[in-house]
């Protein structure tokens, strides 16, 4: 029975480096030193082995020259691989002689900005509802190594990554909470930012590549679901509504009741303040304009009547407060 192999122990660097590297002028000097090598040699060489190795010479210099001559423009990197091995990075923008011997295996690696839009998914939300979301991602590579060495193929690596932390994000967060304390997709893309933010950042750790900005760019219910939905909204903002009416209609009620009683401009009992709390409650909170109605009673003696008007319990006093409240209020 045969021993399965053990897996073989990882050479990736942990980091890049800065690579040895010469200036370009020098490398070029050495490339046109190799003609020059053979034209004096055919001008005073007479021995044809001796002129042979000569121009053998030249040829040599001008192809280790030419192979180890490199542009880097800026926000590009060069990374040296000779035969197998790192060799270190070249971040300088510049003319460079590098080891020609590194010619065929090293790799130049962009570190300017880059930006690219996910693929649209259809995802279920926290609540199980269905929708369709999508993310800008904006990052650039800082570990060339990492990038090169640690991944394979960095750029796809990156864009696989982003829809499964798009997609991981969107189960975790309901699309519109309507419980102000929680976070939603909708209504805090700061925390949904920032969650998805850090969430590339870990995953993206391991390819040397850093987030520069993650945002939500797309983000609605799927369409089989979608007026359904809209009319949840109408409703929840509709309720919404309805208690900040309430809730200042009550509030100018108490202030009313009780700036009346202060000034001792009339004494209610438990049933005229019930009525003159209803009174104003129809007024404040009705959608239309009211029609307030006071009640005079033709048939009352003049004693009466002027008893009346004096009554700390009178229902006129209700309704006249009522009619002012009305016509303030339309």
């Amino acid at each position: 029975m045969s021993t399965p192999l053990p897996p073989s122990p990882m050479n990736t660097p942990q980091t890049s480096y800065t690579a040895r590297y010469l200036s370009g002028l020098l490398g070029l000097a050495f490339l046109l030193s190799g003609p020059m090598l053979a034209i004096l040699g055919l001008m005073f060489i007479q021995d044809t082995l001796l002129l042979g190795l000569v121009l053998l010479l030249g040829a040599v210099i001008v192809f280790l020259s030419g192979t180890g001559l490199y542009v880097l423009q800026p926000n590009q990197a060069l990374v040296l691989i000779i035969f197998g091995r790192y060799r270190g990075t070249v971040q300088e923008p510049g003319f460079f002689l590098v080891n020609p011997f590194a010619r065929m295996e090293s790799r130049k690696v962009s570190l300017r900005v880059r930006n690219f839009t996910t693929n649209v998914l259809k995802i279920n939300d926290a609540e199980g509802n269905p929708i369709d979301i999508s993310a800008v991602v904006v990052w650039r590579v800082v570990d060339t190594a990492l990038a090169i060495f640690n991944v394979d193929e960095f750029k796809n690596f990156v864009h696989v990554q982003s829809d499964t932390a798009v997609r991981h994000l969107g189960s975790q967060y309901s699309y519109d909470n309507f419980e102000e304390d929680q976070p939603s997709l909708r209504s805090s893309p700061e925390v949904v930012g920032a969650c998805l933010h850090q969430a590339l950042q870990d995953r993206l750790a391991a390819a040397g590549v850093q987030i520069v900005e993650a945002r939500l760019n797309h983000l609605a219910y799927s369409t089989e679901i979608a007026e359904a939905m809209l009319r949840r909204q109408q409703a929840a903002a509709v309720v919404a509504a309805r208690r900040t009416i309430v809730e200042g209609a009550v509030g100018v009620v108490e202030d009313a009741v009780n700036l009346l009683q202060e000034r001792s401009v009339a004494n209610f009992d438990s049933q005229s303040k019930a009525a003159l709390i209803s009174n104003l409650l129809v007024v404040l909170t009705s959608e239309q304009q009211t029609t307030p109605v006071i009640n005079i009673s033709a048939a009352s003696p003049p004693a009466e009547l002027q008893h009346a008007e004096t009554s700390p319990t009178n229902p006129n006093v209700t309704n006249l407060l009522t009619d002012i409240v009305s016509d303030t209020v339309t």
